[in-house]
């Protein structure tokens, strides 16, 4: 069951309102919510089985037809964290809430079609005929990209709770050579949860050496030793908010190509996160960050997009990317995560997680950007 960080809770009445205009623009009388992440976000469920119907009729009376269904394990925990909508208990939730649909005759029923399997589909019309299903994707998912003041807080702080652990593996000297990988992705997760991490957000990435240069490894066996780039890319859980983070230390005295290489993703990353604006689009901020890695002759070694959303989900809209689409608004959380990669050598990435503001991001991670050298 989950606890609302710092006491507070969300107004998901006015989530769902907002939802509602977006049902009556596309012309449905309700939507049929089976995704968990975006059930939690309008309603604070956060079981492993439910489906939810928002009703858009009668803007004034809409809550007394949106209802919520789990089935019987949660029948307590559902009362608890949905107070204020009716709650069915079935089994078959999706089942029970066309059910519903039908019994109320709703008419246009649009459902996540990205979340919806084609037999899921099929057994909705099988089931009651004088129902119309209409895909509507991404409804939700279109107002979870602008956070509110709750959401900030969450990701406020599982951002410090990653702060806090880096610094204190680095205060502990627990990133040193001899050491393997595991062995520091282990005590970075404990030390995140020693600074009120409920959960890490993904797992943990400590890559040395010619590891670093692959930019999602998983940590092995392999001993760090001197000379090596050591990445980690981490993230703590607080109350179903994800922080996301990427630093890239030197174990002892760097050489000259790792200097100069840092150098450049450190330019790449500042260059993306002064480009996070309301009203620019996504590409264009790919594009700021990217071109200053192709100036210098490394634009096929940044092999992946600048960055993506985060919030409920670790990776969520928008995609900061050369083929991304959409224009940012004020309140989107991304993350800037430029990096330049080379095979069997080392790579670096530089990665924060940000709020667009006007006049400038809001900086969460707060942890230094200046190549850190572990003697």
């Amino acid at each position: 069951m989950c606890a609302d960080h710092a006491g507070q809770r969300p107004d998901y009445a006015a989530r769902r309102g907002a939802l509602r205009s977006l049902l009556v623009e596309n012309g449905v009388d309700a939507l049929l919510v089976t995704d968990l992440v975006n059930l939690r976000y309008l309603t604070g469920f956060t079981g492993s089985n439910a489906a939810l119907l928002v009703h858009s009729w009668d803007m004034r009376n809409a809550e007394d037809r949106t209802v919520i269904c789990t089935d019987g394990r949660y029948q307590t925990q559902v009362a608890e964290q949905v107070p204020d909508l009716r709650a069915e208990i079935a089994k078959a939730t999706a089942r029970r809430i066309v059910e519903l649909a039908g019994e109320w005759q709703l008419g246009r029923i649009g459902y996540e079609s990205h979340i919806v399997t084609v037999d899921q589909h099929r057994g909705f019309i099988e089931q009651c005929t004088g129902l119309e299903f209409v895909a509507t994707p991404g409804l939700v998912e279109q107002l979870r990209m602008v956070k509110d003041a709750y959401e900030i807080a969450q990701l406020t702080a599982a951002c410090a709770a990653g702060d806090a652990g880096l610094a204190t593996l680095l205060e502990r000297g627990l990133l040193r050579p001899g050491r393997t990988e595991k062995q520091v992705a282990r005590d970075l997760e404990w030390a995140m949860f020693e600074h009120g991490a409920e959960a890490v957000s993904f797992d943990t990435i400590v890559a040395a050496g010619v590891n670093s240069a692959v930019p999602h490894h998983r940590p092995t066996d392999a001993v760090l030793a001197t000379g090596d780039f050591v990445k980690l890319d981490f993230g703590a859980l607080i109350g179903g908010y994800h922080s996301d983070m990427t630093r890239t230390l030197v174990l002892g005295k760097p050489s000259d190509w790792q200097r100069e290489v840092y150098a450049l993703v450190e330019a790449s990353q500042r260059a993306g996160r002064e480009a996070l604006r309301p009203g620019v689009k996504v590409d264009e901020v790919d594009a700021a960050s990217r071109s200053v890695i192709e100036a210098a002759g490394h634009g096929k070694l940044f092999v992946h997009g600048l960055g993506h959303g985060v919030g409920l989900q670790i990776h969520e809209a928008p995609g900061i990317a050369k083929n991304g689409t959409g224009t940012l608004l004020a309140g989107v959380a991304v993350t800037v995560e430029p990096g330049v990669y080379f095979p069997g050598r080392g790579g670096v990435r530089i990665e924060d997680t940000l709020v667009v503001r006007e006049g400038g991001p809001e900086l969460l991670t707060n942890t230094s950007k200046d190549l850190t050298v572990v003697e």
